[in-house]
Protein backbone atom coordinates (compact mmCIF):
# COMPACT_ATOMS: atom_id res chain seq x y z
CA UNK A 1 0.00 0.00 0.00
CA UNK A 2 0.78 3.83 -0.97
CA UNK A 3 2.08 6.19 1.87
CA UNK A 4 1.11 8.77 -0.44
CA UNK A 5 -2.89 9.16 -1.29
CA UNK A 6 -4.90 11.79 -2.99
CA UNK A 7 -8.71 11.83 -3.25
CA UNK A 8 -11.01 14.89 -4.62
CA UNK A 9 -13.97 15.56 -2.34
CA UNK A 10 -15.66 18.32 -4.48
CA UNK A 11 -15.37 20.03 -7.98
CA UNK A 12 -16.56 23.23 -9.02
CA UNK A 13 -18.86 22.56 -11.65
CA UNK A 14 -18.05 26.14 -13.59
CA UNK A 15 -14.83 26.16 -12.41
CA UNK A 16 -11.24 24.09 -12.23
CA UNK A 17 -11.49 24.38 -8.50
CA UNK A 18 -11.15 21.21 -6.68
CA UNK A 19 -11.49 20.31 -3.26
CA UNK A 20 -9.37 17.21 -1.77
CA UNK A 21 -7.20 15.39 0.67
CA UNK A 22 -3.89 14.42 0.06
CA UNK A 23 -2.64 11.91 2.62
CA UNK A 24 1.10 11.23 3.89
CA UNK A 25 3.04 10.11 6.63
CA UNK A 26 2.79 12.95 8.43
CA UNK A 27 -0.57 13.92 8.53
CA UNK A 28 -3.26 14.39 5.89
CA UNK A 29 -3.36 18.05 3.83
CA UNK A 30 -6.73 19.21 2.85
CA UNK A 31 -6.58 21.39 -0.15
CA UNK A 32 -6.55 23.36 -1.78
CA UNK A 33 -3.81 24.58 0.45
CA UNK A 34 -0.82 27.54 0.50
CA UNK A 35 1.97 26.41 2.33
CA UNK A 36 4.74 28.86 4.09
CA UNK A 37 7.96 28.72 3.19
CA UNK A 38 10.98 27.63 5.68
CA UNK A 39 13.59 28.56 3.36
CA UNK A 40 16.32 27.42 5.88
CA UNK A 41 14.15 25.00 8.14
CA UNK A 42 13.00 27.40 9.63
CA UNK A 43 9.77 30.22 8.62
CA UNK A 44 11.31 33.34 9.07
CA UNK A 45 9.83 34.91 12.03
CA UNK A 46 7.21 32.09 13.22
CA UNK A 47 7.43 29.72 16.24
CA UNK A 48 6.36 26.00 14.78
CA UNK A 49 3.92 26.33 17.80
CA UNK A 50 2.29 29.21 16.48
CA UNK A 51 2.18 28.05 12.59
CA UNK A 52 0.36 24.91 13.81
CA UNK A 53 -2.36 27.78 15.63
CA UNK A 54 -2.75 29.68 12.84
CA UNK A 55 -3.37 26.83 10.43
CA UNK A 56 -0.56 25.47 8.68
CA UNK A 57 -0.57 21.72 7.46
CA UNK A 58 2.34 21.48 5.60
CA UNK A 59 5.72 23.61 5.05
CA UNK A 60 8.59 23.85 2.76
CA UNK A 61 12.07 23.81 3.24
CA UNK A 62 15.00 24.33 0.38
CA UNK A 63 17.53 21.80 -0.53
CA UNK A 64 20.18 24.46 -2.10
CA UNK A 65 20.23 26.10 1.36
CA UNK A 66 20.13 23.34 3.44
CA UNK A 67 22.80 21.78 1.43
CA UNK A 68 24.89 24.46 1.79
CA UNK A 69 24.46 25.16 5.47
CA UNK A 70 24.81 23.07 7.73
CA UNK A 71 24.77 19.85 4.94
CA UNK A 72 22.42 17.53 4.35
CA UNK A 73 24.43 15.03 6.42
CA UNK A 74 23.73 16.98 9.02
CA UNK A 75 20.16 16.89 8.65
CA UNK A 76 20.72 12.97 8.07
CA UNK A 77 22.20 12.62 11.57
CA UNK A 78 19.83 14.44 13.21
CA UNK A 79 16.90 12.13 11.90
CA UNK A 80 15.73 13.82 9.27
CA UNK A 81 14.11 17.43 8.54
CA UNK A 82 11.10 16.81 10.44
CA UNK A 83 13.16 15.78 14.10
CA UNK A 84 16.08 18.65 13.08
CA UNK A 85 13.09 21.69 13.39
CA UNK A 86 11.09 19.92 15.70
CA UNK A 87 7.61 20.24 12.97
CA UNK A 88 5.87 16.66 13.30
CA UNK A 89 3.29 17.64 10.07
CA UNK A 90 4.56 17.14 6.35
CA UNK A 91 7.55 18.86 4.74
CA UNK A 92 8.03 19.38 1.32
CA UNK A 93 11.42 20.38 -0.40
CA UNK A 94 11.92 21.92 -3.39
CA UNK A 95 15.42 19.88 -5.73
CA UNK A 96 17.40 23.51 -5.29
CA UNK A 97 17.28 24.00 -9.27
CA UNK A 98 15.76 27.02 -9.13
CA UNK A 99 18.44 28.72 -6.65
CA UNK A 100 21.25 26.97 -8.43
CA UNK A 101 20.33 28.43 -11.37
CA UNK A 102 19.54 31.71 -9.98
CA UNK A 103 21.27 32.43 -7.08
CA UNK A 104 24.52 30.76 -7.76
CA UNK A 105 27.47 32.28 -9.91
CA UNK A 106 27.30 29.73 -12.56
CA UNK A 107 30.35 28.07 -14.24
CA UNK A 108 28.48 25.52 -16.46
CA UNK A 109 25.23 23.71 -16.92
CA UNK A 110 25.70 20.28 -18.67
CA UNK A 111 23.54 17.78 -19.75
CA UNK A 112 25.17 15.45 -16.60
CA UNK A 113 24.76 18.24 -13.86
CA UNK A 114 25.16 21.71 -12.85
CA UNK A 115 28.65 22.94 -11.76
CA UNK A 116 28.01 26.28 -9.94
CA UNK A 117 29.69 28.68 -7.20
CA UNK A 118 28.36 28.61 -3.69
CA UNK A 119 26.81 32.00 -3.10
CA UNK A 120 27.55 31.21 1.02
CA UNK A 121 31.51 31.38 0.86
CA UNK A 122 32.57 30.60 -3.12
CA UNK A 123 33.16 27.03 -3.14
CA UNK A 124 32.75 25.33 -5.87
CA UNK A 125 29.99 22.46 -6.30
CA UNK A 126 28.95 19.91 -9.17
CA UNK A 127 25.26 18.51 -8.81
CA UNK A 128 23.82 16.08 -11.08
CA UNK A 129 19.94 15.14 -10.76
CA UNK A 130 21.17 11.62 -8.87
CA UNK A 131 23.20 13.89 -6.01
CA UNK A 132 19.97 16.38 -5.64
CA UNK A 133 17.78 13.13 -5.31
CA UNK A 134 19.91 12.09 -2.46
CA UNK A 135 20.39 15.16 -0.84
CA UNK A 136 16.86 15.40 -0.89
CA UNK A 137 16.52 11.59 0.76
CA UNK A 138 19.11 12.44 3.26
CA UNK A 139 16.81 15.84 4.30
CA UNK A 140 13.73 13.54 4.35
CA UNK A 141 10.73 15.51 3.57
CA UNK A 142 7.70 13.92 2.82
CA UNK A 143 7.06 15.26 -0.76
CA UNK A 144 10.13 16.25 -2.98
CA UNK A 145 10.78 17.87 -6.14
CA UNK A 146 13.06 16.55 -9.04
CA UNK A 147 15.94 19.01 -10.15
CA UNK A 148 14.85 21.01 -13.27
CA UNK A 149 16.01 23.67 -15.35
CA UNK A 150 14.21 26.69 -14.83
CA UNK A 151 14.73 29.06 -18.33
CA UNK A 152 14.07 32.90 -17.02
CA UNK A 153 10.92 35.43 -18.27
CA UNK A 154 11.89 36.12 -21.87
CA UNK A 155 14.11 33.61 -22.98
CA UNK A 156 14.12 32.67 -26.61
CA UNK A 157 12.36 29.78 -28.08
CA UNK A 158 15.53 27.66 -28.45
CA UNK A 159 16.70 28.32 -24.74
CA UNK A 160 13.60 27.60 -23.56
CA UNK A 161 13.09 24.42 -25.65
CA UNK A 162 16.81 23.11 -24.10
CA UNK A 163 15.98 23.93 -21.14
CA UNK A 164 12.45 21.77 -21.35
CA UNK A 165 14.44 18.76 -22.43
CA UNK A 166 16.80 18.90 -20.08
CA UNK A 167 14.36 18.80 -16.90
CA UNK A 168 12.42 15.84 -18.89
CA UNK A 169 15.86 14.31 -19.52
CA UNK A 170 16.71 15.09 -15.60
CA UNK A 171 13.14 13.86 -14.60
CA UNK A 172 13.95 10.10 -15.96
CA UNK A 173 17.31 9.82 -13.79
CA UNK A 174 15.43 11.48 -10.83
CA UNK A 175 12.84 8.99 -10.85
CA UNK A 176 15.31 5.92 -10.95
CA UNK A 177 17.32 6.73 -8.59
CA UNK A 178 14.99 7.80 -6.01
CA UNK A 179 13.92 4.55 -4.16
CA UNK A 180 12.74 5.78 -0.73
CA UNK A 181 8.73 4.77 -0.56
CA UNK A 182 8.14 7.32 2.12
CA UNK A 183 8.89 10.29 0.47
CA UNK A 184 6.54 11.61 -2.89
CA UNK A 185 8.72 12.87 -5.84
CA UNK A 186 7.10 15.24 -7.83
CA UNK A 187 8.18 16.16 -11.35
CA UNK A 188 7.92 19.87 -12.71
CA UNK A 189 6.67 21.24 -15.97
CA UNK A 190 8.94 24.11 -17.63
CA UNK A 191 8.73 25.48 -20.99
CA UNK A 192 8.43 28.98 -20.31
CA UNK A 193 5.73 30.72 -21.84
CA UNK A 194 5.36 29.00 -25.74
CA UNK A 195 2.71 27.35 -25.44
CA UNK A 196 3.58 23.99 -27.47
CA UNK A 197 6.95 23.52 -25.50
CA UNK A 198 4.63 23.48 -22.24
CA UNK A 199 2.21 21.26 -23.16
CA UNK A 200 5.21 18.93 -24.81
CA UNK A 201 6.06 19.39 -21.13
CA UNK A 202 3.54 17.90 -19.63
CA UNK A 203 2.44 15.38 -21.64
CA UNK A 204 6.21 13.93 -21.19
CA UNK A 205 5.94 14.60 -17.60
CA UNK A 206 2.59 12.98 -16.22
CA UNK A 207 4.10 9.11 -16.64
CA UNK A 208 6.04 10.25 -13.98
CA UNK A 209 3.31 12.18 -11.73
CA UNK A 210 2.66 9.03 -9.75
CA UNK A 211 2.15 11.19 -6.71
CA UNK A 212 1.78 14.75 -7.68
CA UNK A 213 2.70 16.81 -10.46
CA UNK A 214 4.47 20.52 -9.89
CA UNK A 215 4.34 23.44 -12.10
CA UNK A 216 7.64 25.28 -12.65
CA UNK A 217 9.24 28.44 -14.35
CA UNK A 218 5.61 30.68 -13.66
CA UNK A 219 5.19 33.29 -11.41
CA UNK A 220 9.07 34.87 -12.50
CA UNK A 221 8.45 38.83 -13.51
CA UNK A 222 5.41 37.61 -16.19
CA UNK A 223 2.20 39.74 -15.70
CA UNK A 224 -0.30 38.36 -14.16
CA UNK A 225 -2.90 37.53 -16.96
CA UNK A 226 0.52 36.03 -18.86
CA UNK A 227 0.45 33.07 -16.27
CA UNK A 228 -3.30 32.79 -16.13
CA UNK A 229 -3.63 32.21 -19.62
CA UNK A 230 -0.84 29.44 -19.38
CA UNK A 231 -2.69 27.76 -16.56
CA UNK A 232 -5.86 27.81 -18.65
CA UNK A 233 -4.13 26.15 -21.82
CA UNK A 234 -2.67 23.05 -19.34
CA UNK A 235 -6.17 22.64 -17.05
CA UNK A 236 -7.33 20.51 -20.05
CA UNK A 237 -4.64 18.03 -20.12
CA UNK A 238 -3.84 17.74 -15.82
CA UNK A 239 -3.80 14.58 -14.59
CA UNK A 240 -6.55 14.59 -12.48
CA UNK A 241 -5.97 11.81 -9.77
CA UNK A 242 -2.64 13.85 -8.24
CA UNK A 243 -2.43 17.16 -6.44
CA UNK A 244 -1.55 19.70 -9.11
CA UNK A 245 1.20 22.24 -7.39
CA UNK A 246 1.90 26.14 -8.86
CA UNK A 247 5.65 26.66 -7.35
CA UNK A 248 6.46 30.18 -6.34
CA UNK A 249 2.93 31.49 -5.98
CA UNK A 250 1.43 33.52 -3.13
CA UNK A 251 -0.69 36.53 -3.52
CA UNK A 252 -3.86 36.28 -2.69
CA UNK A 253 -5.44 37.35 -6.17
CA UNK A 254 -3.10 34.71 -7.20
CA UNK A 255 -3.88 31.84 -5.06
CA UNK A 256 -7.57 32.53 -6.04
CA UNK A 257 -7.27 32.44 -9.50
CA UNK A 258 -4.85 29.41 -9.60
CA UNK A 259 -7.38 27.62 -7.47
CA UNK A 260 -9.68 28.28 -9.83
CA UNK A 261 -7.66 26.77 -13.11
CA UNK A 262 -7.36 23.88 -10.80
CA UNK A 263 -4.33 24.28 -9.04
CA UNK A 264 -4.12 22.53 -5.13
CA UNK A 265 -1.11 23.50 -3.49
CA UNK A 266 0.53 26.56 -3.55
CA UNK A 267 3.85 28.14 -1.80
CA UNK A 268 6.07 31.37 -1.66
CA UNK A 269 7.65 33.84 0.60
CA UNK A 270 5.62 36.69 0.19
CA UNK A 271 3.85 36.79 3.67
CA UNK A 272 6.94 36.93 5.88
CA UNK A 273 8.94 38.90 3.59
CA UNK A 274 6.58 41.87 3.30
CA UNK A 275 5.68 41.44 6.87
CA UNK A 276 9.53 42.38 7.34
CA UNK A 277 9.12 45.27 5.91
CA UNK A 278 5.91 46.52 7.55
CA UNK A 279 3.10 45.12 5.07
CA UNK A 280 -0.09 43.31 6.23
CA UNK A 281 -2.61 41.61 4.26
CA UNK A 282 -5.70 42.45 5.31
CA UNK A 283 -9.97 41.10 4.23
CA UNK A 284 -9.45 44.96 2.99
CA UNK A 285 -6.78 44.94 0.97
CA UNK A 286 -2.99 45.62 1.79
CA UNK A 287 -2.39 47.79 4.97
CA UNK A 288 1.35 49.32 5.41
CA UNK A 289 1.84 49.70 9.06
CA UNK A 290 4.59 52.06 8.68
CA UNK A 291 2.82 54.90 7.10
CA UNK A 292 1.95 58.01 9.25
CA UNK A 293 -2.20 57.75 8.80
CA UNK A 294 -1.63 54.74 11.16
CA UNK A 295 0.45 56.78 14.27
CA UNK A 296 -3.03 57.09 16.05
CA UNK A 297 -4.66 54.29 14.73
CA UNK A 298 -5.60 52.31 17.68
CA UNK A 299 -7.70 49.74 15.90
CA UNK A 300 -6.98 46.01 15.01
CA UNK A 301 -4.79 45.16 11.91
CA UNK A 302 -7.56 43.10 10.74
CA UNK A 303 -11.38 43.17 12.22
CA UNK A 304 -12.04 39.84 10.45
CA UNK A 305 -9.30 37.91 11.89
CA UNK A 306 -8.59 36.21 15.32
CA UNK A 307 -4.69 35.81 15.08
CA UNK A 308 -3.05 36.57 18.02
CA UNK A 309 -1.83 40.26 16.37
CA UNK A 310 -5.28 41.24 15.88
CA UNK A 311 -6.26 40.01 19.04
CA UNK A 312 -3.94 41.55 20.80
CA UNK A 313 -2.56 44.73 19.65
CA UNK A 314 -2.91 47.65 17.44
CA UNK A 315 -2.00 49.44 13.89
CA UNK A 316 0.06 52.39 15.75
CA UNK A 317 1.78 49.97 18.24
CA UNK A 318 2.62 47.75 15.09
CA UNK A 319 4.10 50.89 13.45
CA UNK A 320 5.82 51.99 16.51
CA UNK A 321 7.39 48.36 16.34
CA UNK A 322 8.45 48.65 12.45
CA UNK A 323 9.54 51.92 12.55
CA UNK A 324 12.08 51.32 15.80
CA UNK A 325 13.26 48.33 13.60
CA UNK A 326 12.29 45.97 16.62
CA UNK A 327 11.72 42.62 15.45
CA UNK A 328 8.41 41.71 17.24
CA UNK A 329 6.49 44.09 14.41
CA UNK A 330 7.97 41.92 11.76
CA UNK A 331 7.40 38.40 13.89
CA UNK A 332 3.44 39.57 14.54
CA UNK A 333 2.97 41.11 11.13
CA UNK A 334 4.44 37.38 9.44
CA UNK A 335 2.30 36.17 11.52
CA UNK A 336 -0.68 37.26 10.81
CA UNK A 337 -0.13 37.58 6.97
CA UNK A 338 0.76 33.59 6.96
CA UNK A 339 -2.90 33.22 9.22
CA UNK A 340 -4.64 35.53 6.07
CA UNK A 341 -3.44 33.25 3.52
CA UNK A 342 -4.66 29.98 5.20
CA UNK A 343 -7.79 31.33 6.33
CA UNK A 344 -8.43 32.83 2.39
CA UNK A 345 -7.59 29.03 1.37
CA UNK A 346 -10.08 27.24 4.40
CA UNK A 347 -12.68 29.34 3.03
CA UNK A 348 -12.41 29.08 -0.43
CA UNK A 349 -12.39 24.98 0.04
CA UNK A 350 -15.40 25.40 2.13
CA UNK A 351 -17.26 27.74 -0.72
CA UNK A 352 -16.35 24.73 -3.43
CA UNK A 353 -17.67 22.06 -0.80
CA UNK A 354 -20.81 24.15 -0.35
CA UNK A 355 -20.94 24.98 -4.01
CA UNK A 356 -20.93 28.73 -3.66
CA UNK A 357 -16.88 28.92 -4.94
CA UNK A 358 -17.77 32.32 -7.13
CA UNK A 359 -19.57 33.96 -4.93
CA UNK A 360 -17.14 33.81 -2.19
CA UNK A 361 -14.27 35.36 -4.82
CA UNK A 362 -16.81 37.86 -5.64
CA UNK A 363 -17.36 39.16 -2.26
CA UNK A 364 -14.00 38.30 -1.48
CA UNK A 365 -12.30 40.82 -4.73
CA UNK A 366 -15.11 43.04 -3.71
CA UNK A 367 -14.06 43.85 0.05
CA UNK A 368 -9.65 43.12 -0.89
CA UNK A 369 -9.69 44.82 -4.35
CA UNK A 370 -8.62 42.93 -7.36
CA UNK A 371 -5.50 43.50 -7.81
Amino acid sequence: MSNFSFEVIKQDPTTGARAGVLHTPHGDIETPIYMPVGTQATVKGILPRDLKEVGAQIILSNTYHLFMRPGDEIVKKAGGLHKFMNWDKPILTDSGGFQVFSLAKLNNIKDDGVTFQSNVDGSRHFITPERAIEIENNLGADIIMQFDQCSEYGADYKKSEKAMKRTLDWLDRCYNYHKVETQALFPIVQGNFYSDLRLTSLKNTIPYAKHGIAIGGLSVGEPKPMMYEMLDLMYPHYPTSVPRYLMGVGSPDCLIEGTLRGIDMFDCVLATRIARNGTALTSKGKVVVRNGMYKEDFTPLDDECDCYCCKNYTKAYLRHLINTGEMLGGMLLSMHNTAFLLRLMRNLRKAIIGGYTMDFVKEFYEKYGKI
